[in-house]
């Protein structure tokens, strides 16, 4: 929803000295891994290094991931080295439990991501200074920021445990008439849907669409955030419909698409209106109420030609051959067939021209045979 501008990263002196060592010998072991014992160290440090302050010491002494937990403790950012702590745990864990897994394990472990690790303390520091003030909105947007940067397959969990805490703290934020937290559920909608979890999502995305009634908050693109947030719901509840006709509960599944284009004329977008009447009509055909199934996909129909939509015409067309077809009337059906085919083969959907060509076999294929027992 928000995207942060980039920011210069600051660090303390501990972390720029330990910093300042990592590109030193690329491709190769660190000096500090070479030598096993406290008393090798001191002595390697005591000949090669004299005149270092125990900061420059230390910088060479640990990794670079212990660097960033001593900075951040001794200066006060407790709750940031908890939150830290925790994630590095369940980073190796993940990882380990990745390598069990697969022989093709390739994720490299925290400590040989400074980048990362300088995001961590960089914005979770900010984030509980701006806590300890009370200003929510500051933790929020460093939060957001930590979600966008980890938005990659790899780190994708990482991302949801800070669009999780993004979700706790926008209920506290007061003085944006909502914004935040309208954004919070359209995230955390994203989350539970990603995870096949679709009766969650559909919940955040119901209170999505329901805070952004009304407003005209835009995205970072320009895209208004009801209109995001209708898109969303009405995915979520196709999906949702798609379960509940496998399992022919036909009454629910109709019901469910009702509301999904309730919510699509409210949007505003014909487009979205008509895919919406085309998953409705859909589910009236397989529920077998034929009538209403025609009503419906000539209405996504007359919405495609207005759009000049050539390819969701031939769709609508080919759905109302079905229900022609299943009604008995092969002729329309094989009229409307035929539409279907010239519509793909101007626009090179070849699929579809095999699709439409097949269902015209089996058509005439039926009709031969009626002819052949009448006879």
């Amino acid at each position: 929803m928000t995207t942060l501008p980039p920011v210069p990263m600051t660090r303390p002196k501990l972390t720029s000295l330990a910093r300042q060592k990592l590109p030193c010998s690329p491709r190769r072991i660190p000096r500090s891994q070479l030598i096993k014992e406290k008393g090798d160290i001191d002595h390697y440090v005591e000949v090669n290094f004299k005149g270092l302050s125990k900061e420059e010491v230390a910088a060479y002494r640990n990794s670079y991931k212990k660097s960033i937990c001593v900075d951040m403790l001794r200066d006060g950012f407790h709750k940031s080295f908890t939150e830290l702590f925790a994630l590095m745990e369940k980073w190796d864990a993940l990882r380990e439990a990745a390598r069990l897994r697969s022989l093709l394990w390739l994720q490299r472990p925290l400590e040989e991501q400074p980048d990362k690790l300088d995001h961590f303390y960089y914005y979770l520091t900010r984030a509980e200074v701006a806590e300890r003030k009370g200003f929510f909105e500051d933790v929020y947007n460093n939060l957001y920021a930590l979600a966008c940067y980890f938005n990659n397959s790899e780190d994708k969990w990482v991302r949801n445990h800070f669009y999780e805490r993004c979700f706790q703290i926008a209920q506290l934020i007061k003085i944006d008439g909502g914004k935040k937290e309208a954004e919070a559920h359209g995230h955390m909608g994203l989350l539970f849907e990603e995870d096949g979890q679709l009766l969650e999502a559909a919940e955040h995305y119901e209170a999505f669409h329901q805070l952004t009634q009304g407003r005209v908050w835009k995205d970072e693109t320009g895209r208004f955030l009801n209109l995001l947030a209708c898109e969303s719901l009405l995915r979520t509840y196709r999906l949702l419909s798609d379960k509940m006709l496998e399992n022919k509960e036909y009454k629910q599944a109709i019901s469910i698409l009702i509301k999904a284009s309730e919510i699509a004329k409210e949007g505003n977008d014909k487009k979205m209106e008509g895919e919406a009447a085309y998953y409705l009509g859909l589910a009236h055909l397989a529920a077998g109420h034929y009538e209403t199934a025609l009503t419906v996909l000539n209405a996504y129909g007359k919405i495609s030609t207005d759009l000049d939509d050539d390819l969701s015409l031939g769709r609508a067309y080919e759905a109302i051959a079905r229900v022609l077809q299943s009604q008995g009337e092969m002729t329309e059906a094989i009229n409307y067939l035929k539409k279907v085919v010239n519509i793909s083969q101007n626009n090179f959907q070849w699929l579809d021209v095999v699709r439409a060509s097949t269902m015209l076999g089996d058509i005439y294929n039926k009709k031969v045979s009626t002819c052949v027992s009448c006879s």
